[in-house]
């Protein structure tokens, strides 16, 4: 059996199965189409039997050379990993050769954040000319950023949302995450006003979609592109930082929340990590914002001015 002949069975589990989005899947088969052509153009074959560890980490070391980044190198891995995972699984082997692969390490990097002052400017309903010629655009646009800020979803799942999803009885959103996995988030007094008044601008609309709750100027279901598009317009007038997408609304959101001494649990929770050490990042910010506070003010501190 040849790694390519198993390739198309393996990505449609993913798909059916472990409910992978679109993009990860050719994310998966692009990796693996990688490895098999490195197999057949330095080994001579691709089939199942013949590949080794030492195969594996002879592609790592190939990857690494091309100044490939340890991020993608990492994903690449963990495409195989899941692959063999798999096989085995399926009994296409009974030999796993990933369990002698260490992925290389990432260099740490702290989560880019709003600052709190510019997050209050931020949600300021600033109205300039183009939203006086485009209410509903304003209004969606100040919501969506409340949104995104007020309880740190991700992008995809703000796409997805539904007028029905918000529960102004019980003050929580349903929100879609990862794998289909569904969580509920609290909602603030502030947010639920948010929506009452946007729900306001959004019902003159000509909408075809009524349960989606973004949509376009022209009553369209919401797409990702153009959510990226107004929270970096949005983030442009407060601040220079160099990233500004809707996930640094959601680092901004997390690391807000430890700051002002939420459980970190909790917190994992609301974000929909499957695990905690994707949530303990975030501490780094908190940590290094003690180490502020203790420089300026504690007695011993050898940096005072």
């Amino acid at each position: 059996m040849t790694l390519s002949a198993l390739l198309p069975s393996f990505i449609n589990y993913l798909r059916v199965e472990k409910k992978y989005s679109e993009h990860t899947c050719i994310s998966y088969s692009n990796d693996l189409t990688g490895f098999i052509q490195y197999c057949l153009s330095d080994f001579e074959t691709e089939a199942l039997s013949d590949v080794r560890h030492t195969f594996i980490r002879s592609w790592i070391v190939a990857l690494m050379t091309e100044n490939i980044s340890p991020v993608t190198v990492n994903r690449k891995i963990s495409a195989l990993r899941t692959f063999y995972k798999w096989s085995l699984k399926k009994g296409h082997t009974s030999i796993n050769p990933m369990v002698k692969i260490t992925a290389p390490k990432r260099a740490k990097r702290l989560p880019i954040i709003v600052q709190d002052a510019n997050i209050s400017r931020l949600l300021e309903h600033n109205i300039d000319s183009a939203s006086l010629q485009n209410p509903y655009a304003e209004s969606r646009d100040t919501f969506m950023i409340e949104v995104l800020y007020s309880t740190g979803i991700r992008r995809a799942e703000l796409v997805g949302l539904k007028v029905s999803d918000f529960n102004i009885s019980r003050q929580e959103i349903r929100v879609v995450g990862k794998g289909n996995k569904v969580r509920s988030i609290p909602l603030t007094d502030e947010l639920i006003a948010a929506f009452t008044s946007y729900i306001k601008e959004r019902n003159e609309v000509n909408v075809d979609n009524v349960d989606m709750l973004f949509l376009t100027d022209k009553g369209k279901p919401m797409y990702p592109r153009l959510v990226h598009t107004i929270v970096s317009r949005k983030l442009s007038s407060i601040t220079t930082l160099s990233k500004k997408s809707p996930h640094v609304l959601r680092h901004s959101f997390a690391t807000h929340m430890l700051d002002r001494g939420a459980d970190i649990n909790a917190i994992k929770e609301i974000l929909g990590h499957a695990n905690l050490a994707a949530t303990q990042v975030y501490t780094h910010n908190s940590i290094a914002k003690l180490k502020e506070a203790y420089t300026k003010a504690h007695p011993r501190s050898i940096n005072k001015d």
